[in-house]
């Protein structure tokens, strides 16, 4: 029998067999078709998802009506907004499919269940939480004390899957700089 995906998520060790045989059951597949919402700006967050296939990402609209890149998600990746779900509020994100995807969803009801009832589930999801935060922390902070350039070497360098299948326009907007900066950028290090 093949291996399920979220047992590369939830590893034998950090959780015991009947853990494991409690929780992977509790999370549902779900598809996703390219441009497709997961969740949109002004509504709740009821699930979040692992992604098994394909490319994700946030963005938030900006005063100006363009729609600005906040993070990316692929294999692996918890695709969740953290405020809405757990504090129960509208999001100001929009998180939107960039191709086809397979992702494991858990809804807010049972992730509670899960979270309250098995101890090492809770440590799990605080350790998601505190990377998640130390992410957009380090991000936020390369944005107001680094150059482009370096930020975009850093995400090739972190991310080069998202380097290779998502757009430069939105990949542009995650760096703060316009497309044409972007490529300028790309220029200059293929030339190093």
């Amino acid at each position: 029998m093949q291996q399920h995906f979220l047992a590369n998520i939830f590893k034998e060790g950090q959780f015991t067999a009947q853990e494991l045989e409690t929780i992977i059951p509790r999370f549902s597949e779900v598809r996703f078709e390219k441009n497709a919402f997961l969740l949109a700006e002004g509504k709740t967050a009821g699930n979040y998802w692992f992604v098994q296939q394909g490319y994700i990402r946030s963005f938030a609209i900006d005063t100006e009506g363009d729609d600005i890149s906040t993070n990316f998600y692929t294999t692996g990746d918890i695709v969740i907004d953290w405020t809405s779900f757990f504090l129960r509020k509208p999001t100001r994100e929009n998180i939107q499919a960039l191709t086809d995807c397979v992702c494991w969803q858990l809804d807010f009801e049972t992730f509670q269940q899960l979270f309250h009832s098995i101890e090492s589930f809770r440590e799990a999801g605080r350790k998601r939480l505190v990377e998640s935060y130390f992410e957009l922390k380090s991000h936020n902070i390369s944005m107001i004390s680094d150059q482009a350039k370096d930020r975009y070497k850093r995400l090739v360098k972190e991310k080069p899957q998202i380097v290779q299948n998502v757009s430069l326009k939105q990949i542009a907007t995650y760096l703060g700089i316009t497309d044409t900066s972007l490529s300028r950028i790309r220029k200059e290090i293929a030339s190093e």
